[in-house]
């Protein structure tokens, strides 16, 4: 398994083995001593999400500011392009992103800790998007920001966008009252 460092504190893409033959593959795609060896914190998941959607579709950049989750994402069909974001408040890489490529293809992932927005494309026809969670879902917690912010400058490989309501009409990141970001801790 091979762990890679983003310029985000605590967000990795993480590529593991992948055992294939003219059967298919396998892949193991959580290992908490493997990934505890490879350097990444052991975190507790306590849900799992299977998210599927089209070509174009854009979701989030979403946060927790109650109930924080952090994530382990990872595509099991398809091709999506996945972003994280700082937005937690006194960060030295505040309003910084990272972004790659996940795919049934390349078998990575990335892991998003709590405190930090998150956002996908999806690149393929169909994409079936899996991951993990920290903590279990809160609605009454979510908060997000807009995903086309000009001061993130997030650079999207796409440019038809199929978002909902609720994203398209996100806040840009300065416009979000200080309370009601995560609060940076070291």
């Amino acid at each position: 398994m091979k762990v890679i460092e983003t310029d985000l504190p605590g967000v990795f893409i993480i590529e593991p083995r992948v055992f294939r033959d003219e059967r298919g593959f396998f892949v193991e795609t959580w290992h908490e001593e493997r990934y505890a060896e490879a350097g990444l914190e052991s975190p507790s998941f306590v849900q799992d999400n299977h998210s599927r959607s089209q070509r174009g579709v854009l979701r989030g950049l979403h946060y927790q500011i109650r109930h924080a989750q952090g994530k382990l994402l990872r595509v099991a069909r398809g091709e999506v392009f996945d972003v994280a974001v700082d937005v937690r408040a006194g960060s030295p890489t505040f309003g910084r992103w990272a972004g790659t490529i996940l795919s049934d293809e390349n078998h990575r992932q990335m892991y998003i800790p709590p405190g930090f927005a998150h956002g996908f494309c999806v690149l393929s026809d169909e994409a079936d998007f899996c991951y993990k969670c920290t903590d279990y879902y809160y609605p009454q917690g979510e908060a997000g920001v807009l995903y086309s912010d000009p001061e993130i400058g997030i650079d999207w490989p796409i440019d038809t966008r199929v978002l909902s309501d609720k994203d398209r009409g996100l806040p840009r990141l300065a416009d979000v009252p200080e309370h009601k970001l995560p609060k940076f801790t070291q």
